[in-house]
């Protein structure tokens, strides 16, 4: 079995690690080690996303992104995205025009 390591990278709190076992043949198909871990930091960071358990500024910390952009483009790319309805872009739209009138 391949144990594997996953660091959750934070700024204020002490490191978490966890551990996933899996046989080595699999593991071996998978990628090494490295690979691994980062993938399954990326999984559990874009799914923790989707439920509404980190907001988009501690996915952007916890996988050490260095700007807003590159978080989005994570979150597009794992199929993560924004909860944003068609009454926020009313809304948003409303704004805009209050902002800027025509």
């Amino acid at each position: 079995m391949l144990r594997l390591r996953a660091n959750i990278r934070t700024e204020e709190l002490a490191m978490t690690h966890i551990a996933i076992e899996l046989p080595e043949d699999i593991a071996s198909r998978l990628g090494g080690n490295d690979q691994l871990s980062d993938v399954a930091l990326r999984a559990l960071a874009a799914q923790a996303y989707r439920d509404g358990h980190l907001t988009h500024a501690e996915v952007q910390r916890v996988l050490g992104l260095k700007s807003r952009w590159d978080t989005d483009a994570f979150l597009k790319q794992a199929g993560a995205y924004l909860d944003y309805t068609e009454a926020d872009l009313d809304n948003d739209l409303a704004a805009s025009r209050r902002i800027s009138p025509a």
